[in-house]
């Protein structure tokens, strides 16, 4: 079987955003009270040399998963799904290539979730790296809030959908990984991507997305929200990804205005349930959620 070809830029790290600094976790604007213990346990967790900017490393997965030492992760990129079907089922999908459970990005954010929640249990396994654990966690929490992320199996999550956007080749992935942010960014961004942060944030703090954001949240057991959230990618993987594309089709203007917004709030999303999950594992506060063992 081929490797999978993803991004390695920071345009999907949305959950990766902001600098762990001071008040602002993740991002701006979404401050409380509970955050003073959960950033103390992130800043620990974080390599001294980033100086607390989680965004310098949110691309580590990317780049070292064709290494020999972390080629099992190759697998918890992504969802194959069925053809067509539009559902995913955690007990049909979440596995490799060979069968094995658990590994695909759903089954990734639950149990990298489960470690740090026994790190900060402290009865954590010490086979296991913390700091890769939150790594992997903040990566894949942006994967799977990519809907292509979440998609056919036969075409690779639209690897093999190979098509035009605007003027350039590319492939129905990589349309929704980078060019359809890129594009934005530069006609609406200066491309400047502090700029395009700023109006996602601002959208969610106190703009159109704002009353939304407590349902976003809600999460009672881990495995009940990673397969809530792969459903809801799958779904607009189908409805709008897929949609009227084909091999050899040329996306341009209406592709983009209608599937912009779209990607804009699936980025605020995973960057919102980044910030739940965190909080609820090293926050100082009583809401937690179940974790499977």
């Amino acid at each position: 079987m081929k490797p999978r070809h993803f991004k390695n830029d920071l345009v999907w790290a949305g959950p990766c955003f902001r600098k762990i600094k001071g008040p602002k976790v993740l991002k701006e604007g979404y401050k409380s009270p509970k955050w003073s213990e959960a950033l103390e346990a992130i800043q620990n967790l974080l390599p001294l040399n980033v100086n607390g900017d989680l965004l310098a490393l949110c691309t580590w997965p990317d780049q070292i998963r064709h290494w020999h030492k972390y080629r099992w992760t190759s697998p918890l990129h992504f969802i194959d799904t069925p053809d067509d079907e539009c559902t995913f089922n955690y007990q049909r999908d979440c596995h490799d290539p060979h069968g094995v459970e658990d590994m695909c990005v759903a089954g990734a954010v639950q149990n990298f979730t489960s470690q740090l929640v026994d790190y900060r249990e402290g009865s954590a396994d010490r086979r296991y790296n913390m700091t890769e654990a939150f790594l992997f966690l903040s990566h894949f929490m942006g994967d799977i809030h990519q809907p292509m992320h979440v998609g056919f199996t036969s075409d690779e999550g639209g690897n093999t959908i190979n098509l035009r956007w605007f003027r350039h080749k590319s492939n129905l992935h990589h349309v929704w990984d980078r060019e359809i942010v890129l594009t934005a960014l530069s006609d609406y961004y200066e491309k400047d991507m502090y700029l395009l942060q700023k109006d996602i944030e601002g959208n969610f703090t106190d703009g159109i997305w704002s009353s939304d954001v407590s349902s976003w949240e809600h999460c009672d057991d881990i495995i009940s929200c990673v397969t809530k959230w792969a459903i809801e990618s799958i779904n607009i993987a189908c409805k709008w990804g897929y949609k009227g594309v084909d091999t050899g089709t040329t996306l341009a203007d209406d592709y983009f205005d209608s599937r912009m917004p779209i990607v804009m709030k699936q980025i605020a999303q995973g960057g919102v349930r980044l910030a739940m999950i965190l909080n609820r594992v090293f926050g100082d506060t009583d809401e937690g959620f179940a974790i499977a063992t």
